[in-house]
């Protein structure tokens, strides 16, 4: 039988106490967090680019801190830094000249990310590479894409769960999903900014849907969602009701076809993330007691 984890994309938030925290002034956000939910997603690693070609990887105090707080059986997702998975340095100006990141797909580097991350060995769910939205300047074309990332990917540990999160619509095609395939690779669901919906892509290639799989609801409007709240997190600011309706009949169609399944949900997505779980496990309990 499949597993479902469902958890949140980050976890320090003061507006979430009384949701998920107690008012402790000891309080520790991850180990009272794994007491509500069963993995969390670490995205504060992906931002690894600092001042040029200056990479930063987590330190090891902090990654053994966090495999301190969580019992046996809690799973981290993790997103890979960016500065394995950014072609090109971020401009300061629309104008300015793209430099190559020369990190690109480093094996190197992701070997040396993985040491830093051993202390979770045993905890962690697929580990995540997010590429933005990749245009002829940065990748001449989606094959190019899919062989580089292939030659890259054939010289990593093969004990861990990889999965892809493509921000090119028009890379979410027969000949993407079949790549993954081929290569025992993860699609990384992304519902919000300007991707299509995930169901439809979901019905289109659900044949393909094998590997342990991570669904992130975003929002499609983040500057939006970020002065609607104020930064307060513990409301429902933006009730997708129909959208979430979609998405469980698609999460339980995973499970039933013995998929594993990460849900990762982030505030901007309706306003507050344990809010908008607590309506999906809503709706799970519905329907599994039909």
């Amino acid at each position: 039988m499949a597993n479902l984890r469902i958890g949140t994309c980050s976890w320090k938030y003061d507006s979430w106490r009384g949701l998920v925290y107690s008012d402790s002034p000891t309080l520790n956000h991850l180990e009272e967090y794994a007491q509500r939910y069963e993995t969390v997603e670490i995205d504060q690693w992906f931002w690894s680019l600092h001042g040029g070609d200056r990479v930063s990887l987590p330190r090891r105090e902090v990654v053994q801190a966090y495999r301190n707080s969580v019992p046996d059986g809690f799973t981290f997702t993790v997103k890979i830094p960016n500065s394995i998975s950014l072609t090109h340095f971020y401009r300061k100006k629309k104008d300015d000249p793209l430099v190559p990141n020369p990190t690109f797909l480093s094996v190197d580097l992701f070997q040396e990310f993985l040491r830093s991350i051993k202390p979770l060995q045993g905890c962690l769910g697929p580990l995540m590479f997010q590429f933005e939205y990749l245009n002829k300047q940065k990748m001449t074309s989606q094959a190019d894409f899919q062989e580089r990332f292939q030659a890259f990917i054939e010289k990593c540990p093969q004990e861990y769960s990889y999965g892809l999160e493509i921000r090119n619509p028009n890379y979410l095609n027969a000949s993407y999903f079949h790549f993954l395939e081929r290569n025992g690779l993860s699609h990384v669901f992304l519902q919000g900014y300007y991707m299509p919906p995930i169901v439809d892509i979901y019905r289109t290639y659900a044949s393909h849907i094998k590997n342990a799989t991570v669904i992130r609801l975003h929002g499609p409007d983040r500057q939006g969602m970020e002065e609607r709240s104020g930064g307060r997190w513990d409301r429902i600011l933006q009730p997708r009701d129909e959208e979430l309706d979609a998405i469980v009949t698609m999460i339980e169609d995973l499970i039933s076809s013995r998929v594993d399944v990460w849900l990762n949900v982030n505030n901007h997505y309706e306003g507050s993330a344990p809010l908008t779980i607590q309506r999906i496990r809503e709706r799970l309990k519905k329907t599994s007691s039909r």
